[in-house]
């Protein structure tokens, strides 16, 4: 698949002007950046702050020929990108809290969102929305003790390249998609994704609709789910929010 990328100086959501780009039928592996945006959304309806040139905003168009209950992976296909595209371009080693931040010495450097069009029961098309901490050096009170960036975690005053961190990103994910379309599961990468899972091993919360409860992460499975042992055996967790003891304040 040939990533086509259109860059915009500024925009409010590279993953609204995706989905437009979308609706009007463009080439899979369109992918839309942007230096600055305006109303960046990540998961949970949470705001994503892009400030100009200081991170990456980028979001790319598929339209995937795979099972509606799989297509979650592709979130997690997206962290695993990222982590490659970091350590191979800056040797810095992020891990992956399930299911799809990125943490550098326990802060979030990335923020990955995932929207769909749904159609006769498949996908009509899927947008990959990825944001990247970069040059930033300052963040609010709320995101201070949560939060870093590329440069920050750079020794000797280094800087990292939004362009050529984008481009491997995009680059690595085209890699994993074409296999997780031919495969449709994940099995391809679990060894890869527990490796660097934060949540492996650890205590985790997970906040269930039905009420929140414990166990201890051991991995995921072949569909992305996190797997979480209990007292009762392992229970599969598809969705909701997860928090892992020690990190983002969860003692």
């Amino acid at each position: 698949m040939e990533i086509r990328e259109h860059y915009y100086h500024s925009l409010d959501s590279t993953n609204n002007e995706a989905k437009k780009q979308a609706e009007n039928h463009c080439l899979e592996g369109t992918v839309i950046s942007a230096g600055r945006q305006t109303a960046g959304r990540g998961r949970r309806g949470h705001d994503w702050e892009t400030p100009q040139d200081e991170a990456i905003a980028t979001s790319m168009v598929l339209y995937p020929r795979v099972p509606l209950e799989r297509l979650p992976g592709l979130t997690l296909l997206a962290a695993v990108a990222v982590r490659r595209a970091v350590s191979g371009l800056y040797g810095l080693e992020g891990q992956i809290k399930w299911p799809n931040d990125i943490v550098l010495k326990n802060k979030k450097i990335c923020g990955i969102l995932t929207e769909m069009s749904v159609k006769d029961q498949q996908a009509a098309y899927v947008v990959v929305g990825i944001g990247v901490n970069v040059h930033n050096r300052g963040f609010s009170e709320e995101l201070a003790d949560k939060a870093t960036s590329i440069d920050l975690e750079l020794p000797d005053g280094r800087k990292a390249d939004c362009g050529a961190l984008r481009r491997k990103i995009w680059e690595e994910f085209v890699s994993c998609y074409e296999t997780f379309a031919r495969d449709q599961n994940l099995e391809f990468i679990r060894k890869e994704y527990d490796r660097w899972l934060v949540n492996r091993d650890r205590t985790v919360r997970v906040l269930d609709p039905a009420g929140p409860w414990e166990g201890i992460a051991r991995g995921i499975g072949s569909g992305g789910e996190l797997l979480v042992e209990t007292e009762e055996g392992l229970r599969p967790v598809d969705s909701g929010e997860v928090s892992v003891r020690g990190l983002y304040g969860y003692v």
